[in-house]
């Protein structure tokens, strides 16, 4: 197509997915939105688009003269937010996330700068301890913990908004999830304790926040020892902020083993602590967040692509319903 950049074009799992970039109109829409941005701040396109394809973003690199690559984000209509959110996240906590070059609210669009290296390709290519995985644990609680009094703007921004309080609510809706009938039986039955964990929960009196839900090493950067900048907040959510731990600590069992567990757990609760509230009370709300992280987290595999159907919806469908049945699991800690 005459003016539109080359491409070279990434499906990982999902060769079947069908996402805007199939569209030429999208696609010539999304090329030229992106080179009137980058002449409004003087920058021009340096070489191919390197396009990865999913059911739930389409996520371009961008080589630029004189500077380092960008990054163009599209989200479907049910994480439209994201772009929104990440402008806001940079005014209001500057120092822990990236700032984007551009916003399209309407069409679930952004422009953003690279973050540097990611805190996998550090893992990969250097010895790194628990004591890095604990310090990345500490900004983000700090982070959310400045981000309390935000709680209801960020709901407004249009993230959605699963309190404690209404979990049953978000659990009942992944009732018909793509469960065998005896998982799904087994979730029934568990519903009344549901009830009282998130009784229990609520009534410890730690303030909503901002959860992203998918905090794993792909999705934080390291540009530098000491310093992480947290990214990617289409899964994101307004919810009990404890609920983000579960993610990056099975990461990082994984690669120390479970007796790490306890260490990233108080790292992470420091900025918590005080308000009245005894180390034993954040520690179980830490325990009853794990199990209840669950529901979040399956709910957000439905954030796709309208077009996103077929055989790609039902692996994807499959996967949230496998992350819901970890609300059966006793938590670690």
């Amino acid at each position: 197509m005459r003016g539109e950049t080359s491409a070279v074009v990434d499906r990982g799992r999902y060769p079947e997915a069908v996402t805007p970039w199939e569209d030429e109109a999208w696609r010539a829409a999304a090329h030229a939105w992106v080179r009137d941005r980058l002449a409004a701040r003087g920058l021009r396109p340096a070489g191919k688009w390197r396009v990865r394809l999913r059911p739930w973003s389409v996520l371009a690199r961008l080589p630029v003269e004189g500077r380092d690559a960008l990054w163009f984000k599209a989200n479907p209509p049910a994480s439209a937010f994201e772009g929104p959110l990440t402008e806001a996240l940079a005014r209001w906590v500057p120092e822990h996330v990236l700032e984007p070059l551009a916003v399209d609210a309407d069409r679930g669009w952004s422009l953003l700068p690279d973050g540097g290296p990611l805190f996998r390709d550090v893992l990969a290519r250097e010895s790194v301890g628990p004591k890095a995985w604990e310090e990345l644990l500490r900004q983000y609680a700090a982070m959310q913990h400045a981000l309390t009094p935000r709680a209801r703007e960020i709901a407004r921004l249009g993230v959605p908004d699963a309190p404690p309080t209404a979990l049953p609510d978000v659990f009942d809706r992944l009732d018909d999830s793509a469960l065998r009938p005896e998982e799904r039986d087994g979730l029934r039955k568990l519903r009344p304790r549901l009830l009282d964990w998130c009784a229990e929960l609520a009534a410890v009196g730690v303030p909503d926040s901002l959860d992203h839900a998918d905090l794993h090493d792909g999705q934080l950067f390291h540009p530098a020892p000491g310093r992480y900048t947290f990214f990617d907040w289409g899964d994101a959510v307004v919810s009990h902020p404890f609920c983000s731990l579960p993610v990056p600590a099975r990461r990082a069992r994984e690669r120390y083993g479970p007796h790490v567990l306890p260490r990233l757990r108080d790292a992470y609760l420091e900025p918590w602590t005080g308000a009245g509230r005894t180390t034993a009370e954040l520690r179980r709300a830490v325990s009853l967040a794990w199990r209840l992280s669950a529901l979040s987290r399956a709910g957000a595999y439905g954030r796709l692509f309208p077009a996103a159907s077929g055989a790609t919806g039902a692996a994807v469908a499959g996967e949230g319903a496998r992350c819901l049945l970890e609300i059966l699991d006793d938590p670690p800690v």
